[in-house]
């Protein structure tokens, strides 16, 4: 025990130290002489000082430039739970997600922005707005469906200018918030009815009330540390009357339970301070209830619906305010579009229409409407085998206070809008929220996305794309239907691969013609009953592209890829007898979905380095690992120290570099423990070190990924977000620029492009481009000290852009996901030294200094060999940190022919660079940084080296002879300019005597003007649209360099006459050129020259008469 205390201790003493500074090495150091062995603890304590002096922690301020890019897709958006609405102006809107955080329209859902980005929590259980004031903008965080795959929240926040910075109220122990109301008579009067965790019993659920705008809360309704409040409703009429239902329930990682002594529908008409609970005496069924979903006519506010879960599932109505109730109809849906909905516990919500309290709406996994007061329901819309159809499992709702054709509906794929009541629907295609559980890659060029979404099906789109423009929803294809899980393309052919829905549904897909058919597995013995957990486990042999693993109980073997298969464990779960009812799970109403299939495979990792080398977790804490490809398999659950028995293990990562090692991701949130758990082993699991702690983050670990080059950069996933290690989990740094708050289920670092691809659930997939910079550090920290330093570069591509499909042009109401910028894009790491521009201010002295070394600056040469063929200058940034410098893969060029002569501040552009390997070097002040840009040419297209060689030597040529066309513009240029100063100044010395010379300038300035104009055309200075028929000189040049320039197959006859015509043109309009200047401009220049013209004039004598 005393041994355990002590290390204990010491990792909290390493904790300090890097998150402050070295002297609290000393303070706690001293701490430790009550402990015994101290000789053993002042080696630890000392190797643990010579690790932090040569480590350093990553400021995410240096990052800042280094942005994710979130890439989609809009169009299978995501669980939309609150949706509130300024009555006074509805083209504002507020829209709470699952897990994807607040989204606000001031359009009327034309365009949205996502305002709840920094706090604590993504999930939104509840949306309010203060009517009388629309700027003060209440939120209750955690989603209030208690679903297995439901996330958390963090308490109560609240805006006072409409979204744009947010205040924590309180109540953070209640993780989950149903409800939130505002008194329309005292805005410092709150109500929030919290669910509270399904997870725990405990006591912060229930229905508060503040009466101080947030600053003090009282529970004023709660029955027990099992039961929340699932409703709660205001009369409209009468701010203190309220009705509240609390529901008794309960969710293990294996069973769901429904009901309880403590549900119950209660009345208040005094806010809060005294309830009436209503029993069977009042019209209510006996015995235990369940979830209560209510609803209040806002026109007749004494008539009441209660859509009550109880030993018969009923819609109960009152006509006298609450006081009494009858059951007007126990239909009830089942998995139909009928009755009065289905699955109480994940829906059972109802509502009014405000002008009509006779229509009733149920909302769950369809939407059915009533026009009798609840005797009837039909459907409203459709969902599926429709071309219209609306996305189905719907969860908000809101309807106008005035206008019940205008209605909102929210569900698990997004948000519709109706202004018809219904008959018609238009789908807000551009809110990303999408849940994936999963997230994968191809190794094509772009390269595509993969992953599961939470009902969404199996999605496949482009991480970047040769288009222009973003990246579209119709860019997403989905490749297989029912919840999406994990996605495993096929290595030899990207177009199949295996994707997987809930329960072990797994699929061989083919996304190009949705020929897809099952391949899940069977067990030889009929008796066996496979157990598959909700998001089973599945992966690919790295040694044979035909072999996958499937897990339920046991590990699956298909060396067919998956058309057979053979089971290579025993059942390597604990096999709970207590924790394999789930036909048993739901309560009052069953709910047997496989949801809570439990004592199953998570997660087969092969090992990348050892053939045969297998781990294997599962959802009761079991890990095992086998080496001999299934044949014994050893059990190391017992060696992860602190890791509580039965956590879920949804993640284990086989190191890349050595044998034996892995890292390991664990969570218990299921069970009400929030704690994070991250482990490595390098012993095939015989010893585990854990490198994630609650010091570390905020919130439970979900997945992990370590570069698959330098082992000191780790990227770690939570409910909160994503963080980055530089130091192999010593000590993280939660990124929080350019990405939300939001839970992170999966990492994939692309092998060959270097970037790191993330899966979120509540924000759809997101890209961060090109991890080096990040490598490059954790190898060497000491990067950060350098002036300037330019990292390894990613391979460009000279790529062909098509336009985008579907339509021209985008829209504000269409979803375009960030794309990658064209080019080769070099990220640089420069350190400002603010202070040398702080020196240069306060030095007054005019003296200049040659030799200064300016840092105001920067300069990027690319060279081909020896050959210097670009130079490009930029302002140095404002700011330390790591940033992105395109270079568009093109040679120095020459500037064209121009009637103006301008000084030429930037170098101009000319052809593209041949694909190649070329150096780049970057030079801040007196300091430089070098590294190699491989250019390639686009893989789509049939092409060869000679090919290009020879569109690069046309493109060369045609740039000498725009430089010689160039040059003798200018030189007519400024010739006439002379010749116009000349007639300027003879004007103004004596018009009368120097006519001659005035006249012979207008003549050889309008001889000059002649001869321009053959290189570039006649001005025409008409008003509109002008043409002219007559082919100037530039105009044979540009035909040529657009023929040329174009032509991945080599020149043709067709170019070579072009660039023919254009020496032509070039060769005549020089002759004239030439004659002109050896003639006329000659015997100009001489008259001029021989010219007296002195700017004296004869002198009058004056005097007054």
């Amino acid at each position: 025990m005393e041994e355990t205390k002590t290390i204990k201790k010491i990792k909290s003493i390493e904790h300090k130290i890097y998150k402050n500074n070295i002297t609290n090495i000393l303070i706690n150091f001293k701490a430790l002489t009550k402990f015994n062995s101290m000789k053993k603890i002042v080696s630890i304590v000392m190797l643990f000082c010579i690790t932090i002096l040569s480590a350093q922690d990553l400021s995410i301020d240096l990052l800042k430039n280094m942005n994710p890019r979130n890439i989609g897709p809009g169009g299978m958006s995501g669980r939309v739970t609150a949706i509130d609405v300024v009555h006074t102006n509805p083209d504002i809107m507020y829209v709470g997600t699952a897990s994807g955080g607040l989204w606000k329209s001031t359009s009327g859902g034309v365009t949205w922005e996502p305002i709840f980005e920094k706090e604590a929590t993504a999930s939104i259980g509840a949306v309010a707005i203060q009517q009388s004031n629309p700027s003060v903008i209440w939120v209750g965080t955690g989603e209030g469906n208690p679903r297995n795959s439901l996330n958390g929240g963090y308490g109560v926040y609240r805006s006072l200018d409409g979204g744009k910075n947010w205040a924590l109220m309180g109540l953070e122990n209640t993780r989950h918030i149903h409800r939130v109301i505002v008194d329309p008579t005292n805005p410092d009067v709150v109500y929030v009815a919290a669910i509270g965790s399904p997870w725990g019993e405990h006591p912060e659920r229930g229905v508060f009330k503040t009466i101080d705008g947030g600053k003090t809360w009282s529970k004023i309704l709660f029955a027990n540390n099992k039961t929340g409040a699932a409703d709660l409703i205001m009369d409209p009429t009468n701010p203190n009357k309220l009705i509240a239902t609390l529901w008794e329930h309960k969710r293990d990682p294996w069973f769901f339970n429904s009901g309880g002594v403590g549900s119950g529908l209660h009345i208040t008409h005094d806010g809060g301070e005294t309830w009436k609970k209503i029993t069977e005496d009042e019209g209510f069924p006996s015995g235990n209830l369940g979830r209560i979903g209510v609803a209040i006519a806002s026109n007749k506010p004494n008539v009441v619906y209660a859509l009550v879960e109880a030993e018969k599932n009923a819609l109960y109505r009152s006509n006298d305010g609450g006081f009494k109730w009858q059951k007007v109809n126990d239909k009830s849906s089942g998995r139909g579009s009928g009755g009065i909905g289905n699955r109480p516990f994940y829906y059972s919500e109802i509502y009014v229409d405000p002008q009509n309290e006779n229509r009733v709406y149920s909302i769950y996994t369809y939407v059915n409407v009533s026009e009798d007061g609840g005797k009837s329901f039909n459907q409203l819309m459709p969902a599926y085998n429709v071309s219209n159809g609306v996305h189905p499992d719907h969860h908000a709702w809101w309807i106008h206070p005035t206008n019940g054709d205008f209605m909102i509906d929210g569900n698990d794929g997004g948000m519709n809008i109706t202004k018809d009541g219904g008959k018609s629907w238009r789908f807000i295609g551009n809110l990303p929220v999408a849940q994936f559980y999963h997230i994968n890659v191809d190794n094509e060029t772009p390269y595509n996305v993969y992953g599961g979404m939470q009902d969404n099906g199996s999605w496949r789109g482009p991480a970047y794309t040769w288009r222009v423009q973003g990246i579209r929803n119709s860019y997403w294809q989905e490749i297989s239907f029912g919840d999406g899980f994990d996605v495993v393309p096929d290595k030899e052919d990207s177009r199949y691969g295996w994707s997987m829905s809930q329960q072990g549904y797994v699929s061989r897909y083919d996304w190009k013609t949705g020929n897809n058919y099952y391949v899940r597995p069977t067990h030889p013995n009929p008796d066996v009953k496979l157990r598959f957990n909700w998001n089973s486990a599945i992966n690919i042999d790295p040694f044979d592209n035909s072999t996958i693993y499937f897990g339920s109980q046991f590990v699956h073997k298909s060396t067919d890829k998956g058309l057979t298969w053979t089971i290579i464990s025993d059942d390597l779960t604990t096999n709970d007898p207590e924790k394999l009812k789930q036909d048993e799970s739901g309560g009052l109403t069953m709910d047997a979905t496989g949801a809570e299939n439990h004592c199953t495979i998570l997660v087969i990792e092969p090992s990348v380095l050892e053939k045969d080398m297998l781990w294997a977790s599962t959802d009761d804490g079991r890990v095992h690992y086998t080496t001999n490809g299934g044949t014994s398999w050893t059990d190391v659950t017992k060696n992860i120290k602190g890791l509580p028995a039965g956590s879920w293990i949804p993640q284990i990562k086989a190191s890349n570099k050595n044998k034996g090692e892995a890292l390991l991701i664990a969570n218990d949130y299921r069970r009400f423990n929030y704690t994070p758990y991250a482990y490595r082993t390098k012993d095939y699991g015989q010893t585990w070190e854990g490198i994630v702690d609650a010091n570390d983050v905020e919130s439970y670990t979900l997945s992990i990924v370590e570069d698959l080059v330098e082992p000191n950069l780790m990227f770690l996933g939570t409910d909160d977000g994503l963080y980055v290690s530089i130091n192999a989990g010593q000590s993280w740094t939660k990124w929080t620029e350019g990405f939300p708050t939001v839970s992170v289920k999966d990492l994939v670092i692309h092998p060959r492009e270097h970037d790191l691809v993330i899966g979120t659930f509540g924000r759809a997939a997101w890209v961060l481009d090109d991890i080096r910079p990040l490598r490059a550090i954790a190898k060497n920290a000491s990067i950060l000290d350098e002036s300037i330093k330019l990292f390894n570069a990613p391979t460009a591509y000279i790529a062909a852009y098509q336009e985008a499909t579907g339509s021209r042009f985008g829209g504000d109401a269409l979803y375009s996901g960030t794309n990658r910028g064209s080019g080769a894009i070099l990220s640089y790491y420069a350190k400002i030294n603010n202070q040398k521009s702080e020196d240069k201010k306060d030095d007054v002295t005019n003296d200049k200094d040659e030799n200064e070394v300016k840092w105001d600056s920067l300069t990027l040469k690319i060279f081909d060999g020896e050959r210097l063929i670009r130079t490009l200058k930029q302002k140095a940034p404002k700011e330390s940190g790591i940033h992105k410098w395109t270079w568009n893969m093109d040679e120095a060029g020459v500037s064209g022919p121009s009637r103006t002569i301008q000084k030429q501040t930037r170098e101009p552009s000319g052809s593209y660079v041949l694909p190649g390997e070329y150096k780049a070097i970057l030079s801040y002040a007196d300091q430089s940084s070098e590294t190699f840009v491989t250019v390639k040419y686009d893989p789509r297209i049939e092409t060869t080296t000679s090919y290009l060689k020879n569109s690069y030597d046309a493109t060369k040529q045609i740039e000498a002879l725009n430089k010689v066309t160039a040059d003798a513009v200018k030189q007519l240029v400024e010739s006439k300019t002379i010749a116009q100063n000349f007639q300027s100044d003879l004007k103004k010395l004596d018009k009368d005597a120097f006519k001659d010379p005035i006249e012979d300038s207008k003549t050889i300035i309008e001889k000059i003007d002649e001869l321009i104009d053959i290189y570039l055309g006649k001005e025409d200075k008409r008003q509109g649209i002008t043409s002219s028929s007559i082919v100037t000189v530039n105009d044979r040049i540009n035909a040529a360099a657009f023929y040329a320039n174009s032509r991945p197959s080599g020149l043709t006859s067709t170019e070579t006459t072009l660039i023919n015509h254009a020496k032509d043109a070039i060769n005549s309009a020089l002759n004239k050129t030439n004659a002109f200047f050896k003639n006329e401009w000659t015997a100009y220049q001489t008259k001029m020259k021989q010219l007296e013209a002195s700017p004296f004039k004869e002198v009058k004598s004056f005097k007054l008469d």
